[in-house]
């Protein structure tokens, strides 16, 4: 089928067009761009006043399926993704039973296919059984469908392993992605540990927690010169050891959240425990240093680590709920408000952030760019909508957001993915 966007004022990661252009997509690819295209296509679309950009892309996602699909499906967290702008996600592998092997690869693959909404991209992990006691087949694991490995949820708490893991992927040419957390020394923790967890009597998780396992990881990559990519950067202290490995050029990338850019561990206050996440909400000086990090390119994408729970587990009170919030459908709206209306980042910037920069981390090369013969994977977007996040309004089929009657800026009017619209505003 044929799609013909007119007016469109197209945002890529190192430029904004200077004048509207016409999009024409065939067979699933964007097959001309032009000032004017006078084609009569099957569909025209115009998106006169609105930004075009490619497809969001999100490496950091928990669709729960298979085993928990009381909580997220990949038929929902699809339908979800899309809603938020986002044509490629990647899951995670903590599921159960865990994504170790080709069979449970392929299923979801299979699964994908049959929604065909969007891409969806299985995320292996590292050890059998996230048990932290062998590795998985990675070959195996890459030529059903992985372009990456981890044990997210938990880090390789085994530091040989870890070594292997590193050496292994570089053989194989796989991406590992690390959770950056030890246990031994968070200890439970149910919040960020400081002058809150004092205040209101729980259990603090200590940033060493993060940065131990970080900077062991840092050096192993420096010493196996090896790449590796760090999850959900969430302290000051981290952008600093992520910064100076990259000034000495070692091969590290990594992600935040739009909840660590946007909320601090004073929400806990209200004991709700949608905002108990993991890593914990820090402090405003670790906001700011992600910020600045972001900013500068220390940390190169923002990810969502979407994760659903029911509302039972949400209502077991604060220490015993699981971590853990959904953020595909507010990840643009706050990375907007939060980013680029306060001109931290441009918009550019944000598509480098949540489009290009996801794509060459992972190796989608033919993504992340809006220019002729690249995957048609388009999201349109009113810059300047504001919109109220409403918990009736998500089409995830987990509600468990902290932002719940927020304004935020930034609507999402149309996802186009493979060429197909993915999802349209009503």
């Amino acid at each position: 089928m044929q799609v013909l966007i007119k007016n469109a004022i197209i945002v890529n990661a190192d430029q904004v067009f200077s004048r509207e252009q016409d999009i024409l997509i065939e067979k699933g690819l964007i097959a001309k761009v032009a000032p004017s295209i006078s084609e009569k296509a099957a569909k025209t679309i115009d998106a006169k006043g609105k930004l075009v950009l490619p497809g969001l892309i999100d490496i950091h996602v928990h669709l729960r399926e298979p085993g928990r699909e009381d909580k997220e499906t990949i038929e929902t967290g699809a339908r979800a993704a899309a809603k938020g702008g986002f044509t490629t996600i990647m899951c995670m592998p903590n599921t159960d039973p865990v994504i170790d092997n080709a069979m449970v690869v392929e299923a979801i693959v299979k699964e994908a296919k049959r929604v065909g909404l969007i891409n969806v991209i299985p995320i292996g992990s590292i050890t059998r059984g996230q048990k932290d006691q062998e590795l998985t087949d990675m070959f195996e694991l890459k030529e059903s469908g992985c372009l990456a490995l981890s044990d997210d949820g938990k880090a390789v708490l085994n530091a040989q392993l870890m070594r292997l893991a590193m050496e292994y992927a570089k053989m194989v040419g796989i991406l590992l992605i690390e959770h950056c957390q030890d246990p031994c020394l968070s200890g439970g923790g149910v919040m960020n540990e400081g002058y809150y967890s004092t205040l209101l009597g729980l259990k603090g998780d200590p940033g060493v927690s993060e940065t131990a396992i970080l900077a062991r990881d840092i050096e192993l990559a420096n010493y196996l010169k090896a790449k590796i990519h760090f999850a959900h950067i969430s302290l000051k202290r981290s952008v600093e050891l992520i910064r100076q490995a990259k000034h000495q050029g070692l091969k590290v990338t990594a992600e935040a959240t739009p909840h660590h850019f946007s909320l601090t561990d004073e929400k806990v206050k209200s004991y709700d425990p949608n905002f108990k996440v993991n890593p914990p909400l820090r402090s405003k000086e670790d906001i700011e240093a992600i910020k600045e990090a972001i900013k500068d390119g220390t940390i190169d994408c923002i990810a969502s680590d979407h994760a659903p729970h029911t509302p039972e587990d949400k209502e077991a009170g604060f220490d015993q709920a699981p971590f853990g919030i959904i953020g595909l459908e507010t990840a643009l709206g706050l990375a907007v408000t939060e980013l680029v209306r306060p001109k931290i980042l441009t918009w550019p910037q944000l598509v480098q952030k949540m489009s290009t920069a996801p794509a060459q981390i992972v190796g989608l090369e033919n993504k992340g760019e809006i220019r002729e013969g690249r995957d048609a994977d388009i999201t349109i977007i009113d810059p300047d909508k504001e919109w109220v996040v409403r918990k009736e309004d998500f089409v995830s089929k987990s509600k468990n957001s902290p932002f719940v009657g927020r304004k935020l800026a930034g609507e999402v009017e149309m996802t186009i993915c493979n060429g197909k619209i993915a999802y349209e505003k009503d």
